[in-house]
């Protein structure tokens, strides 16, 4: 048998295979029945241990608190018009009372610069008033909230008043990784103190987790629960890999499919903190969807790949390369791109102010262009208006949109038209159906085309109201009485 290279992963491998008896073998490059043990003190040594004691001091435990009102309803007619017609102003007596009430959360964090710059996840710290961290060395600090992203669920603190520097986790380049890669995740488990689990990425590029927008994560079997959220991935030689953000599970606890945010887009948000504390994301002006097994063949592919431009905004970056609805981007700055998710990470990791290369196929033939990536600019002022009166629209608050509103409120597909952004609870808008993200388009045969055109239409008397608006790319129809 020729001579077995000894390691950290041979040894796991061993001891999941060990039982069956099988192990490698280089020299054969087969497996051969029979089992092997440890030959000398060294082998016997191997562990983890040493990544743990290089990584663990950066890990930090957070705690967030927040001060929450109750309202505590001593009697469950007092909403009831009807009560309240007959009792009056005496039906105050009845209306709910309310209480302050301090909700805490914990998860856990990274250190990654010395000064004390943490990241950590959005959801373990959002409506926080206070966050404080816990070391593994038992220190304690309040921190202060710098930045928050919820788009990536990606935040970032910063310790008030340091004692010194601090151990850090440095970044490695993500886009290495590997399925079968061992990785170890680090965090705070059901507040049961400081944990590490071992395993292997399970996935690349997995999507639809449905915790942000960007749909582009690192999948591991290394044990991750509720506290784990914001903690360390990562690989062998102690660099952090991703940031462990959510589980796949029934039952609340680890079932092995854990997700991680990718370092590379966590340190596009950590560098955010020296910037102004704003996450600015290069914007292209491109619509796109992915490719069927039918647009394939039509385009005369023997796979589905790439992504397929749908809409091009005049003067964009895009526009200006000379890309065209119908073209096929394959690739973002080398990296191939497969569908939707993966073409918007590739442009959310790189940089505004710089330029990337594009690969691009037009009627079977590849080639390349030089995009640059900028700010997505307002094109027409937002001309914020809430709408009030008694109409339909009252309780809706509309901006005209443009590609920097449309950036803001996560909108990928639209470029211009007059947006609701926001609804009043309880309010005719939210009555009749209308949600954030609706873009207005008639009312009553009337073109819609800024936020000036929807306060002067509505706010004219109307016993019939027809609405035509578009919502998720369709036009949709209501009339009104």
């Amino acid at each position: 048998m020729g001579q077995i290279r000894k390691s950290a992963a041979h040894l796991v491998l061993c001891a999941v295979l060990g039982a069956s008896g099988v192990v490698a073998s280089q020299g054969a490059g087969a497996l051969a029945n029979e089992k092997t043990v440890p030959t000398s003190q060294a082998e016997i040594s191997l562990s983890f241990a040493p990544v743990v004691k290089k990584v663990a001091p950066a890990v930090v435990n957070v705690y967030a608190s927040r001060t929450v009102q109750e309202r505590r309803r001593v009697s469950p007619f007092f909403d009831d018009p009807f009560f309240r017609r007959f009792f009056g102003e005496q039906s105050d007596r009845f209306a709910p009372r309310s209480r302050s009430r301090v909700q805490s959360s914990l998860g856990s964090g990274v250190i990654v610069s010395e000064d004390g710059t943490i990241i950590t996840n959005h959801h373990v710290i959002a409506g926080a008033d206070e966050v404080r961290v816990a070391l593994s060395d038992r220190r304690e600090f309040d921190a202060d909230i710098i930045l928050m992203d919820e788009r990536t669920d990606l935040a970032v603190l910063k310790v008030r008043d340091p004692d010194g520097a601090f151990p850090v986790v440095p970044f490695a380049d993500s886009d290495g990784l590997e399925v079968g890669d061992l990785v170890l995740a680090i965090g705070n488990p059901f507040g049961v103190g400081q944990t590490v689990t071992q395993g292997i990425v399970s996935a690349v590029a997995r999507n639809q987790v449905g915790v942000s927008d960007y749909q582009f994560f690192i999948q591991t079997d290394a044990a991750i629960n509720p506290g784990n959220s914001g903690g360390a991935l990562v690989d062998l030689k102690g660099r952090l890999v991703g940031v462990n953000t959510a589980i796949f599970s029934r039952s609340g606890g680890s079932n092995g499919i854990g997700f991680a945010i990718p370092a590379n887009m966590v340190e596009v948000v950590a560098s955010a903190a020296d910037d102004g504390g704003i996450v600015r994301r290069p914007w292209v002006g491109t619509s796109v969807q992915p490719v069927s097994s039918d647009i394939a063949a039509s385009l005369g592919l023997e796979r589905p790949s790439g992504v397929l431009v749908t809409r091009i905004q005049d003067g964009s970056p895009a526009d200006r390369a000379g890309i065209r609805v119908g073209d096929l981007i394959l690739s973002v700055g080398g990296t191939e791109v497969d569908d939707p998710d993966a073409y918007g990470y590739r442009l959310a990791t790189k940089k505004v102010g710089g330029t990337t290369s594009f690969e691009v196929m037009r009627g079977g033939e590849p080639f390349m262009v030089e995009i640059s990536l900028e700010r997505a600019p307002e094109t027409v002022a937002r001309d914020t208006r809430e709408i009030k009166g008694n109409s339909p629209f009252t309780g809706v608050r509309v901006m005209n949109l443009s590609p920097a509103v449309a950036e803001e409120l996560r909108m990928y597909n639209e470029f211009s038209g007059v947006v609701i952004a926001d609804i009043q609870a309880r309010s005719n808008a939210a009555y009749v159906g209308f949600k954030p993200g609706d873009i207005v388009v008639e009312i009553n045969g009337a073109e819609v085309t800024s936020t000036k055109d929807l306060s002067k239409l509505t706010a004219k008397r109307q016993r019939t109201w027809n609405i035509t608006f578009k919502r998720d790319g369709q036009l949709r129809q209501v009339s009104l009485r």
